[in-house]
């Protein structure tokens, strides 16, 4: 199902091209609005930037033979050679010998501008420039003068002069349910299917061998019980079929070449085998997610399927996990499951509900990414998407916490790719982003919410305000300043003080918000009055970040993170949080078993990925109720995930020292294991570990490696397996 691409282009060789970060905005428009709610659509609520409709690309070279050009463009253009128009919109064009500077201007409102040109020697790629030209005037003898914002393009792998950007779809499967049941609906002469996938998917249904006129109505459910409940089930298709319908062409077909595989009747429901191709088929105009189908139509069905849409990866270059325990391997293997279906044009939320992209899960999904796929293309193109453009108006997705992680998932990705030019396409965003932070402090320097701003933290089941200064939010607005300091560095601005206000921030957060009688953070200021709750949410990050030493990291684990009194987190959205930092306190054989009670007990509730949210003591229906609907939960939710991360990162034990990989380390953790073995992916490949209680062995396909058993501390060298016996 998988299938593997090559993740760039060579060098050299032609790409298209289009304004940095365009492309991934207006992709991200189109992805964000396929929302519906029960038919109806549900656009973000949060500012949505647009492409620049006229970009011009350019180019400085020296030929030494000419070269003629073939030029495709989305949009109308014109073309320049050395300052000079040229006539039409040449379809190929022969560039002399000598020095030059081509230069082409694209147009369309529609689409990204984007070219596409394929020579000999030129050929449009990385090392192109754009810019869509704000800064130039010209004088009344016609000379322009000025200089527009000239950037690096931006590109992805779209290296077929036939394959245009704004055609990209994702790939999809032929897929069969694993049972079809004939339900009654007491309506006459219309006939009620119920078709069960046997576990979450997400794709287009498909109805095979169709006669007859009328209504199709299609009800989607993440559980049996939404499917079959018409008044509440959170998605629908309501579909007309005339007598004359035939094959209905879509995307979806065009990225299909492959036939549904033939699957037996279920007594008199149709079979989830289509005709051939001649008989009548209709196809759901959208992707929806569902594990059960039902269907109410008078028309005759012959077949029910769907096709299943993905984004490919690269399962060579993917991680692994298994260990002695059957139920840990399970999860590690729906967890992976779950970060599949939620890894697409972006990383989204959950793919029923909201589908949209969000700071707060995307920063998460990128951590499980680093050590499941490595899809760093997918990480860029979200944390392109979600900053947008400028001017800064809002927060991102209008929440103050979602934006202090936007920041932190620069200085994730830098550390797991090494990748610096992304932080230098970055860093100007990344500045006029913060310069909308620093403006909205308060007098002590640290960030208030405003009446137009949400502040999130978490979904919690008891009784906590998020008015005023929360000591969790100025922990977050340290790290941005934190990383804003470390990027800085590394483009060469040494004109800021990120790191001074970062040291200031945190010398006010811990003289106002330390209690060292309650050994914790406390909670808020609000109208200068301190709220002395203790929650888990500041704690738990001040040891995440570094923040605090030893002896404050001993005495938060004892009277926070292990204190029962303290109210207990219920979304794997913190529980993320909460576990690494148990993690960090070496508390592996806790986490085991906390993951296995919490990840192994949606399972045992029958979940096939993981959910939104999950309250052990909720029974049958009530785990899938949430925001007041009876099916407003999220059963496939991204921060759901997270095991896939923590089992790579603190059982396996691996995780980088310096950007990219060039150093590491590997420290496994056996816990209550008897064995455990692996693979995380870098950018270099795969580090593979495996370790029993005695034994460790390691084998890297490239950097610089340090085995941590014990006291001892052994290097690995790159391609070159070692096994430490203790």
């Amino acid at each position: 199902m998988a299938k593997r691409y090559n993740r760039l282009a060579a060098q050299g060789t032609a790409t298209w091209i289009w304004f940095p970060g365009d492309w991934e905005i207006w992709l991200g428009n189109r992805f964000n609005n396929r929302r519906t709610e029960r038919g109806a659509m549900f656009p973000p609520f949060w500012k949505q930037d647009s492409h620049w409709p006229t970009v011009e690309f350019s180019k400085s070279f020296v030929l030494e033979k000419e070269d003629t050009i073939t030029i495709a463009a989305e949009g109308d253009y014109n073309l320049m050679l050395d300052g000079k128009l040229q006539f039409g919109m040449p379809r190929t064009f022969t560039v002399p010998t000598g020095e030059h500077r081509l230069a082409l201007k694209v147009h369309n409102q529609a689409t990204p501008p984007a070219i596409f040109i394929k020579g000999d020697t030129v050929n449009t790629n990385e090392t192109w420039l754009a810019t869509y030209e704000d800064k130039i005037w010209i004088d009344e003898n016609g000379q322009a003068h000025g200089s527009g914002i000239y950037v690096p393009a931006g590109r992805w792998r779209f290296d077929d002069i036939n394959r245009r950007p704004s055609q990209w779809r994702l790939e999809v499967e032929p897929a069969n349910p694993t049972c079809v049941e004939e339900m009654p609906t007491g309506r006459e002469g219309v006939q009620g299917y119920l078709a069960d996938f046997g576990r979450e998917t997400m794709g287009y249904v498909v109805l095979g061998g169709l006669s007859g006129s009328g209504s199709v109505e299609i009800y989607y459910g993440e559980s049996r019980e939404e499917a079959l409940d018409k008044d509440h089930c959170e998605t629908l298709d309501i579909l007309n079929v005339e007598p004359t319908s035939v094959s209905a062409e879509s995307d979806a077909h065009q990225n299909c070449d492959k036939e549904i595989a033939p699957h037996p009747h279920h007594g008199n429901a149709p079979c989830a085998t289509p005709r051939p191709a001649s008989a009548s088929q209709l196809l759901t105009p959208e992707a929806k997610a569902f594990r059960f189908v039902y269907i109410e139509t008078p028309l005759h069905i012959d077949s029910i399927a769907m096709l299943y849409e993905y984004l490919p990866v690269d399962e060579e270059h993917s991680g692994s996990f298994r260990c002695s325990d059957a139920e840990l391997n399970r999860i590690w293997d729906v967890g992976a499951r779950t970060m599949d279906l939620t890894t697409r044009e972006f990383f989204l939320d959950g793919i029923k509900r909201d589908r949209w992209t969000w700071s707060g899960d995307a920063v998460q999904s990128y951590l499980m990414n680093y050590f499941l796929r490595f899809d760093s293309d997918c990480v860029k193109r979200t944390i392109r998407q979600l900053r947008g453009k400028d001017p800064v108006t809002a927060h991102v997705n209008t929440i103050m916490d979602y934006t202090f992680y936007w920041f932190r998932s620069m200085a994730d990705y830098y550390l797991y790719s090494g990748d610096a030019d992304f932080v230098r396409e970055m860093y100007p965003r990344m500045q006029t982003l913060m310069d909308y932070c620093l403006s909205r402090t308060d007098d002590n320097g640290m960030a208030a919410g405003r009446p137009d701003d949400w502040i999130f933290v978490d979904w919690v089941d008891f009784p906590m305000h998020k008015r005023g200064v929360l000591c969790f939010e100025q922990i977050l607005f340290c790290q941005a300043l934190d990383t804003m300091a470390q990027c800085a560095e590394l483009v060469g601005d040494t004109h800021q003080n990120y790191a001074a206000l970062a040291l200031q921030l945190w010398s006010r957060v811990k003289a106002m918000f330390w209690d060292p009688q309650a050994h914790a953070f406390l909670h808020a200021v609000e109208d200068g009055t301190m709220n002395r709750m203790i929650t888990k949410f500041p704690n738990m990050f001040a040891i995440i970040y570094g923040y605090v030493g030893d002896d404050e990291r001993r005495d938060i684990m004892e009277h926070v993170m292990l204190n029962p009194d303290v109210e207990r987190i219920t979304t794997p959205y913190m529980r993320f949080y909460e576990l690494e930092a148990l993690c960090m306190d070496g508390r592996q054989s806790d986490v085991i078993r906390e993951i296995k009670d919490y990840w192994g007990g949606m399972l045992r509730a029958g979940a096939t990925s993981f959910w939104e949210k999950y309250i052990p003591e909720e029974q049958g229906a009530q785990h899938l109720a949430m925001y007041g609907r009876p099916y407003g939960k999220s059963l496939c939710h991204a921060w759901g995930a997270s095991p896939v991360y923590l089992l790579g990162k603190y059982i396996l034990g691996v995780r980088p020292t310096q950007p990219g990989y060039a150093e590491y380390e590997v420290c496994p953790s056996l816990g209550t294991l008897e064995w455990v073995e692996g693979a995380v992916p870098t950018p270099f490949g795969l580090i593979r570990v495996k370790a029993s209680a005695g034994s460790v062995t390691v084998l890297s396909d490239g950097g610089r490696g340090t085995l941590i058993a014990g006291d001892r501390r052994i290097a690995i060298e790159a391609e070159t397996p070692i096994t430490y016996t203790y």
